[in-house]
């Protein structure tokens, strides 16, 4: 419990790239190469004189982690008067008495360096920046994670104590899988760091995940309870019936997560890594520290007894079975366009916009409004030639895109040959062997404009100088990003289906169960993530990626639990009436858990004001419901009608055979 204080958290998404990856390998040149670093940061001063903001530039320079000040007079000499030089340069760093900064902040000291920028700025001046998200996502990962932490827990004990006949099991579940929380994020220490996402998610996604396997045990324990008098043995008994369900469920959810950390990009090999170690601790905590708990203070359970406070619905397998029909209709009218649509989804690889409601969203708003879009990039360019550079330069400076340059060939001027100058002078141009170029461009961050734009500055840059060049920003890092997390879905979804049917291969011992089972939660993951494309939403991708594994390792649970029931009844009676039996039986321990994992989903949804983070909430409370009305409605249909298929091909099947 303590240990998990001393994990250092990760905030830069950027550090989960691949080493190899272009942009990477960029930005390790150019820090050897450079002391300076590409601007990841702007400040508007409002009416101010060109005296006045060359002082503040000093006092911005000044502040501890921040670097490379670029203003005005680094493009232009503003001793001769401005009227004289090129307006369109003049207007990216003044424009109607309010002048603007762009300047780097360091890695690390994102938090302190902003809030001295703040102090220095005020109130009505403006700042913004990929620097200042970051620190908006530093403050707010911790006490959001704790917020709904205080908010999730009551949720999960009303939902508990609804759905037991004890006020004290739920304390027991909660304790059980809380220990197995805890020393997964101690054990991170051995790890060294984790991701934000990680964080914010991987301790909440474990609970509601393995909730279940505690809520098997005991529900068990209950019953056998009911038929020994001896506590030990009625232990001893309800680990042996329930050890298969809780294997099973948390084979496929511990096999789901591996498939991520197969991924390229690391920060899905982070949560990854993270939630296997979760769900094997969860299991262990189960079979182990529980029985031992319970059977210390179960008279605790005896004396707290309560009737159910959820009334049972009388036949309620009876009358969802009538809706059979019209739900594989529904169902296969829905999946090929959500299908489709799912892949069609338009998405954002970095962390999205600021809420405008914040500071750091208005600061952005009003920057824009003034000057513009800016997305600083910087092409390093072998030194030595400076008339093709001249060249190069002047071709950038035609794209509309390109707002203003900043260049030896275009402040200085090639009649100037760079030796006659003194090192103060040509250093933020020239290292040892590299010029170094930085486009002002008014592009987003991201987007097929942003992608498109990158893709044209790196053909024209290399039409110059083949493959020794490299270009350095954010949109670069996105770009590389875009391609590399794409080819890892494949990877990825591929590994999940492959892993998860193999274990309910080894579960069902059939061939025809795990097609219907996967069919059915991944009609639901379809669905789930196309919402996005036909209601017009950008998806944040690191969402989409992590929950397509984890709806359908999550919430195959589900599924488990209804084919295996129906599949024991269906030795004793004919489908319809084994189903219903099922249905009546099961329905209640699925909806807990559906509404346990929904709960989670939205509640994160709801508390986290990182878009990564929010998006994968929405995503996982709106699947977990989506496969309950499945698991409820389409599967009981799927099972029936391939009633004779699922006999043929399971082994010793032994279904009943009579009138």
């Amino acid at each position: 419990m303590f240990a998990q204080f001393t994990v250092s958290v990760n905030y830069d998404m950027v550090d989960y790239l691949p080493e190899d990856t272009p942009s990477t390998t960029a930005m390790d040149v150019m820090e050897e190469e450079f002391d300076g670093a590409v601007a990841n940061s702007r400040v508007m001063m409002k009416d101010v004189t060109i005296q006045e903001a060359m002082e503040f530039k000093e006092e911005l320079e000044a502040i501890d982690g921040v670097s490379e000040v670029m203003w005005l007079d680094d493009a232009i000499d503003i001793k001769t008067p401005i009227e004289m030089a090129d307006s369109e340069t003049v207007e990216s760093y003044y424009k109607d008495g309010n002048a603007l900064f762009s300047f780097h902040i360091e890695e690390g000291k994102e938090v302190e360096t902003t809030d001295a920028v703040y102090n220095l700025i005020g109130e009505e001046n403006a700042l913004s920046g990929e620097a200042l998200n970051t620190a908006v996502s530093q403050k707010m990962t911790g006490t959001e994670t704790i917020y709904a932490a205080a908010i999730l827990i009551p949720v999960i004990i009303l939902i508990l104590i609804l759905s037991t006949r004890s006020w004290v099991e739920p304390v027991f579940f909660l304790t059980a899988i809380g220990v197995s929380v805890l020393i997964n994020m101690g054990t991170n220490i051995f790890i060294g760091e984790i991701s934000f996402v990680t964080q914010a998610v991987a301790p909440i996604l474990q609970l509601a995940v393995s909730l279940d396997y505690a809520i098997f045990l005991l529900h068990s324990f209950g019953d056998y309870r009911r038929k020994v008098a001896d506590p030990q043995e009625a232990m001893q008994l309800a680990m042996k019936r329930s050890f298969p369900a809780i294997a099973a469920s948390a084979s496929t959810t511990f096999f789901g997560f591996i498939a991520l950390t197969f991924m390229n990009f690391e920060l899905g090999a982070d949560l990854g890594l993270n939630l296997v170690k979760g769900i094997l601790l969860s299991f262990i905590s189960v079979m182990v520290f529980l029985p031992a708990l319970t059977l210390m203070f179960y008279k605790w359970i005896d004396k707290t007894q309560h009737k159910q406070l959820l009334p049972s619905i009388p036949n309620v397998g009876k009358h969802l079975l009538k809706l059979r029909i019209p739900a594989l209709i529904v169902v296969l009218i829905l999946i090929v366009p959500a299908f489709l649509g799912q892949s069609q989804t338009d998405f954002l690889y970095g962390t999205g916009d600021q809420p405008e409601n914040t500071r750091a969203g208005s600061d952005v708003a009003e920057i824009e409004e003034e000057f513009g879009k800016y997305t600083p990039m910087v092409l390093l360019v072998p030194k030595g030639d400076l008339a093709k550079e001249e060249e190069l330069v002047q071709e950038l400076g035609d794209l509309e895109q390109v707002q203003s340059m900043i260049s030896y060939v275009n402040t200085v001027g090639t009649a100037i040959p760079p030796e006659y100058l003194e090192e103060s002078q040509t250093e933020q141009f020239f290292s040892e062997n590299y010029s170094r170029i930085i486009l002002n461009t008014t592009t987003d961050t991201e987007g097929d404009e942003a992608f498109a734009f990158v893709e044209l500055v790196r053909q024209m840059t290399a039409d110059f100088y083949g493959d020794d060049y490299h270009a350095v920003g954010e949109s670069v890092t996105l770009y590389d990003m875009k391609n590399i997390v794409e080819r890892d879905n494949t990877v990825v979804n591929l590994l999940t289906v492959i892993a998860i049917a193999l274990v309910l291969f080894v579960t069902f011992r059939s061939i025809s169960l795990p097609v219907v089972l996967l069919l059915t939660i991944q009609s639901a993951v379809w669905i789930n993530l196309s919402v996005p494309y036909f209601t017009d939403t950008p998806l944040v991708y690191i969402g989409y990626l992590i929950i397509s594994t984890v709806q359908l390792a999550a919430t195959v649970d589900y599924a488990i639990l209804l084919t295996e029931d129906y599949k024991e009844r269906r030795k004793e009676m004919r489908a319809f009436e084994a189903m219903k039996k099922t249905m009546d039986e099961k329905i209640f321990s699925i909806g807990v858990s559906a509404s346990i994992l929904s709960s989670v989903g939205f509640i994160l949804w709801i508390t986290s004001s990182n878009p990564i983070v929010a998006s994968i909430g929405l995503l996982l409370g709106r699947g977990a419901l989506l496969a309950f009305i499945m698991v409820v409605l389409f599967l009981p249909a799927m099972l029936l009608l391939f009633d004779k298929v699922i006999e043929k091909t399971t082994w010793k099947s032994n279904f009943y055979k009579g009138e």
